[in-house]
């Protein structure tokens, strides 16, 4: 039976019944419905916290780096790596977002920043390259999750974009040196 059948079958019932019957049969999923989008986004929420995680450590790794740079270069180096920091933070507000619109808490949890003690231009690099290619790694597995969330498959190629770019950079940056 369709809505508009249902409704002028139920013409003796309260309209406010009717609107009732028809959001209970309507807008509610069944149970197994529930399990099953509750089965599916838990590992999305569970791998997005990871990736606001490592974004969160990304701001402090950077701006750590930028405080760290000395020497001649310091300047234009130093408005990198902030500017690093700052995209890490605006990649981390689009992780708690998608967290909050699936249901779930996001994480305070930064991932500790390992401080290997050593701030030569080459070993900040490859500190950097080594930490952009884990980032990498794990948008590669969230687009994995996405399944037939179009909106989530989006955001995760954005950001595989993004990050693809900072290894490239990077890269390059470190052909340049000794």
């Amino acid at each position: 039976m369709n809505s508009a059948n249902f409704v002028r079958s139920s013409t003796k019932r309260s309209a406010r019944s009717i609107a009732l019957d028809l959001f209970i049969t309507h807008a509610t999923p069944s149970t197994s419905t529930f399990r099953s989008i509750h089965e599916q986004t838990v590992p999305i929420i569970k791998q997005l916290n990871l990736l606001l995680e490592i974004e969160l450590s990304g701001v402090a790794r950077y701006l750590h780096y930028s405080f760290m740079i000395m020497g001649p270069t310091r300047i234009p180096i130093t408005k990198w790596f902030r500017d690093q920091a700052t995209e890490a933070m605006d990649h981390g507000v689009i992780m708690g977002e998608k967290i909050t619109a699936y249901g779930g808490h996001p994480s305070v949890r930064v991932r500790q920043v390992p401080e290997s003690d050593q701030h030569d231009m080459k070993t900040i690099l490859n500190e950097s390259l080594a930490f952009e290619r884990e980032a990498l790694a794990e948008y590669h597995n969230l687009l994995k999750l996405a399944k037939d969330d179009v909106a989530l498959e989006e955001m995760a190629r954005q950001q595989i974009v993004s990050e693809t770019a900072h290894i490239e950079e990077v890269e390059k940056m470190l052909r340049g040196m000794r």
